[in-house]
């Protein structure tokens, strides 16, 4: 959990930023820095949920039945930490949005021809303020994708009612 500790110490943008800058700008990498800066939050997550778990009725049931570990885990922890991770899983994917947008938009993300939001607002800024347009319409697409995501995780949370 330390090592978890140092990733939650460095804000996500400039650990993106610094991994992007040391590998080629394709959407790979890009997903691959991503990935480097978001782990330590579900790390962090069920860590919390298992040992809130550990010492509940079912699994302490369940080891004096004589269960594995393996069933232990996966059959009686797991599913109880499920609602909390698919909530988390949607409110996050706005934030996963708007960096994979921000390295794109810097041009360490995906690049042309590929298209991509945030190559989409990075180029039309050139020809701001005259034409606004191509700047515009992909950044209030960022915003409607990450506002709907947001909703869609409010709307798990309350569904599941859990609590993050």
């Amino acid at each position: 959990m330390r090592i978890t500790d140092i990733f939650l110490s460095i804000p996500p943008l400039v650990l993106a930023l610094s991994i992007m800058a040391f590998l080629k700008p394709t959407l790979t990498n890009a997903m691959i820095a991503v990935s480097m800066m978001w782990w330590p939050w579900y790390t962090r997550l069920i860590y919390n949920l298992t040992r809130s778990l550990k010492n509940e009725g079912f699994v302490i049931s369940s080891k004096i039945v004589g269960a594995s570990h393996f069933h232990i885990i996966f059959r009686e922890i797991l599913p109880n930490c499920s609602a909390s991770l698919i909530t988390k899983i949607t409110l996050d994917m706005g934030f996963v949005i708007l960096i994979g947008s921000s390295l794109s938009f810097l041009g360490l993300g995906v690049q042309p021809p590929t298209p991509d939001l945030g190559t989409m607002v990075s180029q039309g800024s050139k020809y701001l303020p005259d034409i606004w347009w191509p700047s515009v319409f992909p950044g209030l697409a960022i915003l409607v994708i990450v506002l709907g995501f947001n909703l869609l995780g409010d709307g798990l949370k309350d569904l599941f009612d859990v609590e993050i």
